[in-house]
This record gives C-alpha cells, sequence and structure tokens, in this order.
C-alpha cells in the first residue's frame, strides 16, 4: 500500500509526538493531552462549538475530583459556552481569576503547509503547530492542567483560584466574559487576573523579554457625514459633499494627537534601544532617560509600532458616497477608527477631530468609551511575575507594555478588577503567526510557560 507524502508526514509527526509524550513528566503530559483536545475542537464563529470544549474541559476537572458545584458549563447560545471552575483555597484571601478564551479565528486546511491542518495538533522539529497554539489554547490548556495539577497534590492556597475559559473574544455575538459580567459576576470576583496579551520574546534563541499587558487602548470609531442639495452632474458646482468629505479626511490624516510618556512608553524605549541603529537608537534612549526633543519624538513617531504606544491616533477606514453616476452627491460618509490612551478623554478626541474636519463635515461617536484603567505596572503582582520568571528564565527581563489593540481584558479593568496580560510562552522577536498561516508555539515554550504558571499561583496564592 502506497501512502502520499501529507499522509507519510502526519504518520512521522504522530511517531515523533509519541516518542516526545514518553519524556515528559506526568503533569506535563497532561497539559500536552488536554492542549490536543482543545486544539482538536474547532471552535470558530459562527459554526465552530465552543460549548464542546468548554464541557471537555469540565470532564477533565470533573474526573480530577472537582466538585460538581464548583465547575460549570454557561451557554448563553447554543455553540456558545464558557467554562467557570473554581479550586477551593481557605478563602484568607480574595480570588485570583485566570481568563483565557477558547475560540479561534477561521484557518482553511488548504492555506498551510502540506503536512500541517490546523485543527490538529502537530509536533514537527522542535514546535506544536495548530490554530490556537498561542491564541489562546495554550494558556487556557496550562490553566486547565496546573488546576488539575494544584487538586491533585498541590497545598492549599489561601486565594481560591478561577479558571474561565471563555467564547467570542475573536469576534461573535456572545462574548463570554461580557454575558459572565453582566449576568453571573459573582462566579469571577477576584483581586486580580491573568490573561493573554503579551508573549515572551526569544534573541538569538534564548529567553530574553518576558512581557506583561498592563494597559490597553480603548476602541473607538466616528462617523464623519458631509451633507449637500446635490444636483444634476452636468452642473458641477464647488460645494460636493465628496469633496468636503475628502477635505475633512484629508486634515485628519496629518492630526497628530500629544505624545505621553508615562512609565511604560519609556520602559520600552530602553528594552528597544539595543535592536536599533542611528538617529532611531539615539532617539528612543532620549526617551527612556527623560530627555527627549520634539525631535527625538518625530523620529520615533515615524514607527507605526511605537507612535501608537505614544500616543492616541486615528486612521479613515471605510468609505461611502453618492447615489447615482449622473448625480451630484447629496450625502457622504466615511470611518475613522481611532485608538485612545488609557488616559485620554473621548470629549478632547471628538473636538480635535471636528476642528480637523471644519464645518462642513458632522463628526459623531459610533460607540461609548469606558475607562479601563493601567494596571500598576510595579505592585506586588508585577514582582512576583518577575522573580518566578527569573527562576525559570534566569536570562529574562521583565517588560510591562499596554497593548495598542484589544483582548478581553479590557472589559475585567472596566469593572475594577486590574489585568495581567502574562502569557509566560515565548517565540522569536518579530515572529507573527496569530491568525495567520501555520501557527505555533515552540515545543520547550509550552512545557516552560506551564511550570512558569504553577510557580506563580503557588507564589501568588498564599502572597496578599
Amino acid at each position: 500500500m502506497r501512502m502520499n507524502a501529507t499522509r507519510l508526514a502526519a504518520l512521522a509527526a504522530t511517531l515523533v509526538t509519541a516518542a516526545a509524550a514518553a519524556q515528559t513528566a506526568p503533569h506535563e503530559a497532561l497539559a500536552r493531552d488536554i492542549y490536543r483536545e482543545l486544539i482538536e475542537i474547532r471552535t470558530v464563529h459562527p459554526d465552530g462549538d465552543n460549548t464542546a470544549a468548554a464541557r471537555a474541559m469540565h470532564k477533565r476537572l470533573l474526573d480530577a475530583g472537582f466538585d460538581p458545584a464548583d465547575v460549570e458549563v454557561i451557554e448563553p447560545a447554543p455553540l456558545k459556552g464558557n467554562l467557570v471552575a473554581r479550586l477551593r483555597g481557605s478563602g484568607e484571601l480574595k480570588p485570583i481569576l485566570l481568563l483565557a478564551h477558547i475560540d479561534v479565528v477561521e484557518a482553511k486546511q488548504e492555506d498551510w503547509s502540506d503536512g500541517l491542518d490546523p485543527f490538529r495538533l502537530t509536533e514537527r522539529d522542535g514546535f506544536f503547530y495548530g490554530r490556537g497554539t498561542m491564541d489562546d489554547k495554550g494558556m487556557a490548556a496550562i490553566f486547565v492542567a496546573n488546576l488539575i495539577r494544584l487538586k491533585r497534590g498541590g497545598p492549599k492556597l489561601r486565594r481560591d483560584v478561577i479558571v474561565a475559559l471563555t467564547a467570542d473574544e475573536e469576534g461573535g455575538t456572545h462574548n463570554g466574559v461580557q454575558h459572565l459580567i453582566d449576568h453571573r459576576r459573582a462566579l469571577i470576583d477576584a483581586e486580580y487576573a491573568f490573561n493573554e496579551g503579551a508573549e515572551g520574546q526569544l534573541v538569538d534563541g534564548r529567553p530574553r523579554i518576558l512581557g506583561v499587558q498592563v494597559a490597553e487602548k480603548s476602541y473607538q470609531s466616528f462617523e464623519l457625514e458631509a451633507t449637500n442639495s446635490g444636483g444634476h452632474s452636468s452642473l458641477p458646482r464647488r460645494d460636493n459633499a465628496i469633496y468636503d468629505l475628502a477635505g475633512a479626511l484629508e486634515r485628519i490624516a496629518r492630526l497628530e494627537f500629544p505624545a505621553s510618556l508615562g512609565v511604560v512608553p519609556r520602559m520600552l524605549a530602553r528594552q528597544s534601544v539595543p535592536f536599533e541603529t542611528g538617529e532611531r537608537a539615539a532617539a528612543l534612549l532620549a526617551i527612556a532617560e527623560h530627555k527627549e526633543t520634539p525631535e527625538h519624538l518625530r523620529i520615533i513617531s515615524t514607527v507605526p509600532e511605537f507612535n501608537a504606544q505614544l500616543r492616541t491616533t486615528c486612521v479613515a477606514t471605510r468609505l461611502e458616497g453618492g447615489h447615482a453616476d449622473n448625480a451630484l452627491p447629496q450625502r457622504a460618509k466615511a470611518t475613522v477608527n481611532c485608538r485612545l490612551l488609557p488616559d485620554e478623554k473621548p470629549a478632547f478626541v471628538l473636538q480635535q477631530l471636528q476642528q480637523a474636519a471644519g464645518e462642513r463635515v458632522a463628526v459623531k461617536p459610533k460607540n461609548d468609551v469606558v475607562a479601563r484603567p493601567m494596571t500598576d505596572p510595579a505592585g506586588t503582582v508585577m514582582k512576583a511575575i518577575d522573580r518566578v520568571g527569573g527562576s525559570v528564565w534566569p536570562t529574562v527581563e521583565t517588560l510591562p507594555i499596554m497593548s495598542a489593540g484589544a483582548t478581553d481584558g479590557s472589559r475585567l479593568r472596566a469593572i475594577g478588577i486590574p489585568v495581567y496580560g502574562a502569557m509566560g510562552l515565548f517565540q522569536a522577536r518579530g515572529e507573527v503567526r496569530i491568525h495567520g498561516r501555520d501557527e505555533r508555539l515552540p515545543v520547550k515554550s509550552f512545557y516552560q510557560g506551564l511550570e512558569f504558571h504553577y510557580r506563580l499561583l503557588r507564589d501568588l496564592g498564599d502572597r496578599p
């Protein structure tokens, strides 16, 4: 019987995986098996089954001896299930919440390399491949495995540990975190939470940066609209809704919000200096040392990744106008999407946009912004992350960061629960495969992340 190349590659991967599994400790083998099970349950919106994944973890925890009263699958809509589980401590201190989403973005077999099925965990060349290996089923598997490990053999902590595995973080109609906040708040109430948000960075194969997300920008879109009485296109006039809108967008394109240089962007600047050269390295060093000039800020602002850390940003993302080829436009609209710094006032952003757009174009917000305060980047929890991180990766430096995008952590910050986006999962600096082709995580990183989070729970579970 002949096998094609894809089947041979799959068989080889299976043999490698079996050999590797035989060399792992029992708690590592358990974590890997949970990881595999989660990856192989398709949880994409709208037809993937998040409830099946939640129920699979529910069974795992009950089989490990958890009280059924402490493990619950909450399904606000078909396929949109969430799991909330609690490891009981002494109750002397408030709980720790471990949050991970188990929905993933779509992935198509034909888009991935030969021998890689996005919905099958494949171990190859020192990596785990599969949709969600990084975002965010790796953390989900680690949280469940460590909860079981603590239940089976760890000391009783002074805090309860809550695990919440949720739906529709990547998009969809039933965001699990928001549902729990709105309807089952008591289940997830905690002193602070751990979530995704910042991975670790490998430089020359060595762990160098342990990122910890302590802040996220807020998302707010604005509608710009120009109106006109219109008329026949054979009789053009200078007043034209499309021209008015185009002029407004051109002015907004030149709009730059003030830079805000708090502790997080300055620490990022210092960490980035060794990876830059010339005037960019000099500008970053000046920012890190509180010696920046307007010219230093100008240089750094030309780099989108740095600029997004310095200030609120706004950009046009959608456009429509006119109603017929032979008619002057009576209406033209655009959407401008803004990402606000945590302390930016939405009223100020609106005022700046309206001023740039001019009086002939109306500007109005399309959504509200809820305050999402920054998590303390230097307190007890950050010190524990740094201490435990150093015990696992002696070469690592802990770096608090702000996400230019958003995670479900923003929903918890909005209700007063501090969130630390500490994944403890490392990949090569500059590698971005999340949401893309051949998503992967180094095998070694998965097991080290497992140990990091276990030690962190042991440390903080007894610490006021």
